[in-house]
């Protein structure tokens, strides 16, 4: 992500400004003097793919049991269609005024700063970075049970079916979060595309493998499981909250929204709207193709009896469940980042401008790979935010519970209202005309249904809490 603290040694951008101007070529700066930018259609597809299809995904087919097999795909589209649209208005943000010279937003935060300002502001700033904080807890989560389901798997075939083999997660929480300690340290978004691409081919992987052992499922089943109205409850209560934290885990599924400028910044000028909204079209259409087709066919395999981690219902054949889990961890430690370096950047920024020694940076020359440049509070201040989001990981590992907050969380306020409302603003439109009440009341439903999808998914977590001791997640 381009919007690096300014360092106050010979790093600073003020410096890399003047060497422009006096000691380098041009070209290889863009026009406010920041390093030039390379993404294409591709990595930027690859970005937003890395971002969408994650753990959420293996909440699908659970989802789908809640709703049935009219309402779920319903459901799963109007979402992508909502990401979809109020997406291109984000991509039409990116520069205030012309989509080729006007002003660039480095980040989600400032363009809302550019375009709409005020309270707005703060308010975005709480939410999105309470959506990142909690995305990197949820795929914590997600990565350590697909650590535990590969031990599991294994000792079952190893003990042929007669070992129930119960294993412990904290340790595999504490594994992935010293993961993400070392590529915490990736200093910017623009560093991370090999990562992303690396990812992104992961999360095809297990989403192919979990598609596959779906239809394998319904072959030797014989049939398609599953009711028009989804699972029973024992009460109509517990209907309606399962109801609704379903609808936190789908929109939990889509969202990336909080991250679309950043990415949209790696793309190389004059082009950048343009580009991404083509990379959206790929990304949203390809990962819709996934999510109803794993969805549906995991509903379809398990019917109402669909577990929370799709993975998870399958023992055999334990190698390409190993495979599918062992990818989803590689994809999760890229997402991770994903999510994260937007906050990381953030923090990074803020403290640079009351604190400039917080900007100083150390080259730090490494044998065989390129010099690295140390920064000590990013060292740091990094390092606490894995902590931190690792030990809530052990105290609270409730997998669709957590998406579904995080879902709910992040779709109404950064997925429809900011972008409806700076659309709005960049066309000028008149209050009351009817593209105006067309599109706040598309916000207002959305709203409604995050409303629904938060009550829903913290009734569940209270739920779970009841009958849930602290630090003892197991699988």
């Amino acid at each position: 992500m381009n919007n690096t603290p300014k360092m106050i040694d010979e790093n600073s951008s003020a410096a890399a400004t003047t060497t422009v101007s006096h000691h380098h070529d041009a070209s290889l700066y863009d026009d406010d003097g920041r390093p030039k930018r390379k993404g294409t259609v591709w990595t930027t597809s690859s970005h937003i793919i890395t971002a969408v299809i994650g753990s959420g995904v293996l909440s699908l087919a659970w989802s789908i049991a809640q709703l049935g097999w009219i309402a779920g795909p319903i459901v799963m589209i109007f979402f992508s269609l909502v990401t979809l649209y109020t997406s291109y208005f984000l991509a039409d943000s990116y520069r205030v005024g012309d989509s080729l010279t006007g002003k660039r937003s480095y980040t989600y935060m400032e363009a809302i700063d550019n375009i709409l300002g005020g309270k707005n502001f703060i308010f975005c700033g709480i939410m999105q970075y309470m959506n990142l904080y909690g995305t990197a807890i949820g795929y914590t989560i997600g990565a350590a049970m697909s650590m535990m389901a590969i031990t599991k798997t294994d000792c079952i075939h190893s003990s042929h079916g007669k070992n129930s083999c119960h294993v412990s997660g904290n340790r595999y929480i504490i594994w992935f979060g010293a993961i993400q300690l070392l590529f915490s340290q990736i200093p910017n978004f623009h560093k991370m595309g090999l990562l992303s691409i690396l990812a992104a081919v992961m999360s095809f992987t297990y989403s192919l493998i979990g598609l596959a052992l779906g239809i394998a499922q319904i072959s030797e089943n014989g049939t398609f499981k599953g009711t028009i109205a989804g699972a029973e409850a024992e009460t109509q209560a517990k209907k309606v909250w399962a109801i609704f934290q379903a609808l936190g885990n789908i929109a939990f599924a889509y969202s990336y929204s909080n991250i679309l400028i950043e990415i949209q910044d790696t793309i190389k000028s004059p082009f950048e709207v343009r580009t991404m909204k083509t990379a959206t079209n790929v990304s949203i259409a390809t990962t819709t193709a996934f999510y109803v087709l794993c969805g549906c066919i995991g509903y379809g395999a398990f019917g109402n009896s669909a577990p929370g981690n799709l993975l998870t219902a399958f023992d055999k054949p334990f190698w390409l469940i190993d495979i599918a889990n062992l990818a989803l961890v590689i994809h999760l430690v890229g997402a991770y980042q994903v999510y994260s370096q937007p906050l990381f950047a953030f923090v990074e920024e803020q403290a640079t401008k009351r604190w400039q020694v917080t900007g100083k940076e150390h080259k730090i020359q490494i044998p065989f790979l390129p010099s690295y440049n140390l920064n000590t509070f990013r060292l740091v201040w990094r390092s606490l935010f894995v902590v931190v989001t690792t030990f809530i990981a052990m105290l609270v590992p409730f997998f669709n519970d957590i998406l579904g907050v995080i879902g709910a969380l992040g779709f109404w306020p950064l997925t429809v209202y900011f972008p409806v409302e700076m659309y709005i603003k960049q066309k000028k439109m008149p209050k009351w005309s009817g593209s105006w009440i067309f599109l706040q009341s598309l916000s207002m439903f959305c709203l409604l249904v995050t409303v629904a999808a938060m009550i829903g998914s913290v009734v569940g977590i209270i739920v779970d809490l009841n009958a849930y001791k602290p630090f003892s997640a197991s699988l």
